[in-house]
């Protein structure tokens, strides 16, 4: 294995020359090699990265992994990396505006990469991109190597190929970019694979290794979903290898649960709960967080929990702007658990919103401070018009905006007629107002109107703007658009 390693690495200098530098089986390009390289090769994943960025640390030793798996096997994919800091123009030339950002080249023509971050994942959507949507197994050794060599595999059973089932199958392993499919064709091996003609069968080395479709129907909703639900986990554990699959898949409500690692709350309570979450998987993933990891905190502040509150539950229903739940009893077992999930689906739980307790000097200071019990009292009063800064406490862009701020409360502080006010957006939510980048700032005029306020953030811009009742802005919805250019709680941070 080792010289065809080396053998390949050695093909491949010959082909740009021995100008290319390698780390770990990934080619190291530059602005001087970029053109040269992508232009020679038919397929190759090129990862635009930071030094100091977080994600990109945890992506290498992944992505070093998937390249040298991919030599070794002598593929025509090749993985490269360009480190965007010291090669501005080519970041620019690509549109990266966030690390790690991938692009797939396919005889030099770019498309955005949206696998997995971990190696299988990369491997397998490169597959995907280069060659049939499933595998064509001919053998029952080749079938017992594909099944050992994946976590995960999907496998049709169709002699007729031409059958709604056999063409919902194929259609399904084209559009599934992280998992590999296989095609077993000859009656034969079927029945030498103890399977019958269209059988649809999901192999994995975790859990119950093999999962056979027996849904009703089999259309390609159903079954995309089914794939996305049997190839996880039956309770994930968060991480920044699983975030993707977890906010990227099919299932869009999710039941957390908060566990301590050093407390012991995994083995306590994980084999309890398995059960609940089988019986549920279908309708909602369940996914184990564990409260320890300092990078975690970020999600237990985004449900205004504190560590005392650990181990517990909420859930979360993506596609309903994100609306929280929090059970009715702080006990965790499998019976308050099962009667939670009950709960929300019979539509008996009232959504949870955070709110901070009023300050009792909110109002002693020109820039008055908002939480989400008084928020509708100050805002929607009729004889005045109220500027809201919606903020959080760890954006950089709203620390910026904070003199700022102060100095526009203290121009109005004599003005009946106006009030400056700012409301941590992290700690307090409204039922009518989900605020998705921060810092956002509404104007709230005296005829029920709300304007967004998009201009510059200098004083001589948001005093113009509340003098004039955000004259030239139009008016918007409740919930603001989604800015990536402003500092916010990305959906994998959660």
């Amino acid at each position: 294995m080792r010289v065809i390693l080396l053998t390949a690495l050695a093909l491949l200098g010959l082909a740009f020359g021995d100008e290319i530098p390698t780390e770990e089986n990934v080619l190291v390009l530059s602005k001087s090699n970029f053109d040269s390289v992508v232009s020679s090769t038919n397929f190759i994943l090129v990862e635009f990265y930071a030094p100091w960025c977080g994600h990109c640390k945890s992506l290498a030793p992944e992505y070093a992994k998937a390249a040298t798996k991919l030599a070794e096997e002598e593929s025509p994919i090749k993985l490269a990396k360009v480190d965007a800091t010291q090669e501005q123009d080519l970041a620019e030339n690509y549109g990266v505006r966030g690390y790690p950002t991938l692009k797939f080249f396919k005889n030099g023509n770019p498309i955005d990469y949206s696998g997995g971050r971990q190696a299988d994942d990369i491997v397998n959507w490169l597959k995907k991109k280069t060659g049939p949507p499933a595998v064509e197994v001919t053998s029952a050794e080749q079938a017992k190597e594909l099944i050992a060599a994946n976590n995960v595999i999907v496998f049709g059973f169709f002699h007729d190929q031409g059958t709604e089932k056999a063409k919902a199958f194929l259609n399904v392993a084209s559009m599934v970019d992280d998992q590999v499919f296989a095609l077993v064709t000859d009656e034969k091996l079927i029945d030498e694979l103890e399977a019958a003609e269209q059988d649809v069968v999901l192999f994995k080395n975790f859990e119950e290794n093999r999962v056979k479709y027996e849904g009703e129907s089999f259309d390609e909703d159903n079954f995309k979903t089914w794939v996305f639900v049997q190839s996880m986990p039956v309770i994930v554990e968060f991480s920044h290898e699983t975030a993707s699959k977890i906010f990227g898949g099919q299932i869009k409500f999710h039941l957390l649960v908060f566990l301590s690692k050093k407390n012991g709350d995994f083995e306590k309570y994980v084999e309890e709960l398995k059960p609940v979450a089988k019986n549920y998987r279908d309708k909602i993933m369940t996914v184990a967080i564990d409260s320890d990891e300092d990078e975690h905190q970020r999600i237990l502040e985004f449900f205004g929990m504190k560590k005392e509150e650990v181990p517990s539950v909420r859930l979360i229903a993506l596609e309903q702007d994100m609306a929280k739940y929090k059970p009715t009893s702080d006990e965790l077992s499998a019976n308050t658990v099962e009667e939670f999930v009950q709960a929300f689906f019979a539509g008996t739980l009232k959504q949870h919103l955070l709110s901070e307790d009023l300050p009792s000097d909110w109002s002693a200071k020109p820039v008055k401070v908002l939480v989400a019990t008084n928020f509708d009292e100050v805002v929607f009063d009729n004889n005045k018009k109220v500027l809201v800064e919606f903020y959080a406490p760890w954006c950089g862009h709203c620390k910026q905006l904070v003199p700022i701020y102060d100095k526009l409360g203290e121009h109005f502080e004599k003005d009946d007629d106006v009030v400056i006010a700012k409301i941590d957006a992290t700690a307090n939510e409204l039922e009518h107002t989900k605020i998705t980048s921060f810092p956002t700032i509404k104007l709230y005029t005296k005829d029920n109107q709300v304007r967004d306020y998009n201009g510059e953030r200098t004083l001589a811009g948001l005093t113009k703007f509340v003098e004039t009742d955000g004259e030239g802005a139009e008016p918007v919805p409740s919930v603001s658009e989604y800015d990536e250019e402003e500092e916010q709680p990305a959906r994998d941070e959660l």
